[in-house]
């Protein structure tokens, strides 16, 4: 879901790309909530053109198509051909949607051609965000919208930090971003992002914060969560390069970590995150 020219561009068009293609399925119950909700804040027409910003393995893009519609376009743009495969895979014959592998940053984009732009949680990466924006929003038709979803600071989600912290009790932190670097939180800030879209050229900029619970283990109760954790969550980066023997003990911190949050098949800990809409004037 990574965009810009950033080291984040490697690791998404490469083995970053490709492991979370292999993961779509935990991604896409682990996002659900994220995605009914973004879904509804679009309030995509029939017959409306939309961009997915960032589209990863396409399930947002294909879920827009059903919206707009067969008079309707969806492009979902995305740095990761493993990711892309997988969308152009799930796509109906009959489905209005092109998945194009590009960086939203340069892609050349018609001028004024859609109607709406949407991103999951893929603008957080880009290098220069203004410069970003001001692309897409020369895609977009005067009075066309922009509506997408961004993490709110990490402490107020403990689906991430949680595995985090435990793992940490055996390995080394990650490096902490700054607070102008790209990162899964870097638009944890209102100030901050709406400092980005009116730099861009953005208008009636709003960010709605919305509270929600994220099952991490998608249904496979404890033994699902920490594998998650481990494979493709907050964890995955954190034990990369570490001894077996320190991995299993990081390991047994997450399950401990977890284990008071266990439903029946579920582990549910919260989400904290922005939706963000604006309008090119």
């Amino acid at each position: 879901m990574s965009q810009g020219h950033t080291p984040d561009i490697a690791f998404w068009s490469g083995p970053g790309g490709q492991q979370w293609a292999r993961y779509n399925d935990f991604t896409e119950r682990l996002l659900a909530p994220v995605t009914a909700a973004l879904l509804a804040a679009t309030a995509a027409k029939p017959g409306e053109r939309v961009v997915d910003i960032g589209c990863g393995c396409g399930m947002l893009a294909l879920a827009l198509a059903k919206h707009v519609g067969p008079k309707g376009f969806v492009r979902g743009i995305d740095v990761s051909a493993a990711m892309l495969a997988v969308g152009r895979r799930a796509t109906p014959p009959d489905a209005a949607v092109e998945f194009v592998e590009a960086d939203a940053t340069t892609y050349k984009f018609a001028a004024r051609d859609f109607d709406l732009l949407v991103s999951r949680h893929g603008v957080m990466f880009f290098a220069d965000p203004v410069h970003a924006f001001t692309n897409l929003r020369a895609a977009l038709k005067p009075g066309g919208r922009l509506v997408f979803s961004c993490f709110r600071e990490p402490r107020l989600n403990p689906w991430a930090m949680a595995p985090l912290q435990a793992a940490y009790q055996f390995v080394p932190p990650l490096p902490r971003p700054g607070p102008e670097d790209p990162s899964p939180f870097a638009f944890a800030d209102e100030g901050r992002v709406r400092r980005i879209l009116d730099g861009a050229g953005f208008a009636d900029i709003m960010l709605t914060p919305h509270d929600l619970m994220f099952d991490i283990g998608a249904g496979r109760g404890l033994d699902g969560a920490v594998a998650n954790m481990v494979e493709i969550g907050p964890g995955s980066r954190a034990l990369d390069g570490q001894s077996d023997e320190t991995r299993a003990k990081a390991i047994d911190g997450i399950r401990a970590a977890l284990a008071p949050f266990v439903t029946d098949n579920a582990v549910k800990l919260g989400a904290a995150i922005w939706l963000v809409t604006a309008r090119n004037p």
